[in-house]
């Protein structure tokens, strides 16, 4: 072959290249009119398989990718602790997420320092307080699934509670008042003889999950002969290792009986889909700003397992007619007259704490034992 039919053959074989990669640069190009998917990422404080918190919010992304299908692209990292949210939360901002979801306290500052870098992002913060333009913040009512889970236990008769606490913020500490409150009415409703001011003793990991101390503490206090333990951690070790030991238990974030904690009278269970479908949607349309939202039974943010068979009939029916109220708007979970430790009315009688009573709470109520450390 001649050089010049040489050169006629490469250049033809170029050219039928260059076509070819044309032709397949141009399938990848979206459809004339159609958008681009949104791209929604999540910084996850453990493991998708903590068989808690986190694992509550990989449902709900899960709930999320089901109901928003080819509409968006979902990412995720997990095990993001305060130091890293800020490396995380850039890296997705820099990589063109339209939505970014932290989900646990610790996340706040770090997503608002980024926040302020991407005005062009949305910014949603679990559990914090703070905003900006491109910042807001979400959280469920669990103190009304706390109540309900303390009205169950004081119908049943348990009036010696013990509860493996987290951290000691007001979140923690709305719950296990609202536990109490609830344990306090069904004692009283159910007759129990109780002493009123020791029903819930509270002891603290100083942390969200700690599965060794959960397990240490939860021996402790059944020990101590409390007569039901309250699992508060974002994992079921405390639950599970009170039904080791055939004392009864509270499940937190998941229902816990799937678990391994058969015992678990009922657990207080999470259902963030329904707000991150809400969150992506108001973004998608352009519509979305920063809020404070607050949800709760109403919105189907926060749930209630299925109780467990040594839980009556009549038990179940008292406590689903209240959750009934709390789903057609009323909430008497912390419907006053009620007292704090040392006997002061901290919510007058006829009032109900206000928002910003609840999410900045750092008392406890007349019934706990034990203090809020510093």
């Amino acid at each position: 072959m001649t050089k010049r039919l040489l050169s006629i053959f490469f250049i033809g074989l170029l050219a039928s290249s260059l076509l070819s990669v044309g032709a397949f640069a141009q399938e990848k190009k979206p459809a004339a009119g159609k958008s681009a998917k949104l791209k929604v990422a999540f910084a996850l404080l453990s493991t998708i398989h903590d068989l808690g918190w986190t694992t509550a919010h990989y449902q709900g992304i899960e709930y999320l990718k089901k109901e928003m299908k080819d509409q968006i692209v979902v990412d995720y990292t997990e095990n993001v602790l305060a130091a890293d949210t800020e490396r995380v939360v850039r890296s997705y901002a820099k990589s063109g997420s339209g939505v970014i979801f932290g989900t646990t306290f610790e996340h706040m500052d770090p997503m608002l320092m980024v926040a302020k870098d991407f005005p062009n992002t949305v910014f949603e913060h679990c559990s914090g307080y703070k905003t900006a333009k491109n910042l807001g913040n979400y959280f469920a009512r669990m103190e009304q699934s706390e109540y309900l889970a303390g009205y169950t236990a004081g119908l049943m008769g348990f009036k010696n509670v013990g509860t493996v606490a987290t951290q000691p913020i007001p979140e923690p500490i709305r719950g296990i008042n609202a536990f109490t409150l609830g344990l306090l009415r069904g004692l009283k409703e159910g007759n129990h003889p109780h002493d009123p001011a020791k029903v819930n003793t509270v002891v603290w990991l100083k942390k969200w999950l700690d599965p060794i101390n959960e397990v240490v503490l939860a021996e402790t206090l059944i020990n101590q002969k409390h007569d039901l333990i309250r699992q508060m951690a974002d994992t079921p070790d405390s639950a599970r290792t009170a039904c080791y030991k055939k004392v009864p238990a509270i499940g937190y974030g998941m229902d816990v009986r799937r678990s391994g904690a058969d015992c678990a009278l009922v657990s207080t269970t999470w259902n963030w889909g329904p707000y991150y479908v809400d969150a992506v949607k108001r973004v998608m349309d352009k519509t979305w700003k920063p809020q404070e939202i607050f949800w709760g039974f109403k919105e189907n943010l926060i749930g209630l397992s299925s109780f467990h068979a040594s839980v009556g009939k009549p038990v179940q029916q008292k406590v689903l007619a209240e959750l009934k109220k709390m789903k057609e708007g009323r909430d008497d979970s912390f419907l006053g007259p009620i007292k704090d430790q040392e006997g002061k009315v901290v919510i007058q009688a006829g009032s109900r704490a206000t928002d910003k009573e609840l999410l900045t709470m750092k008392w406890f109520a007349e019934g706990v034992v034990g203090k809020i450390p510093d």
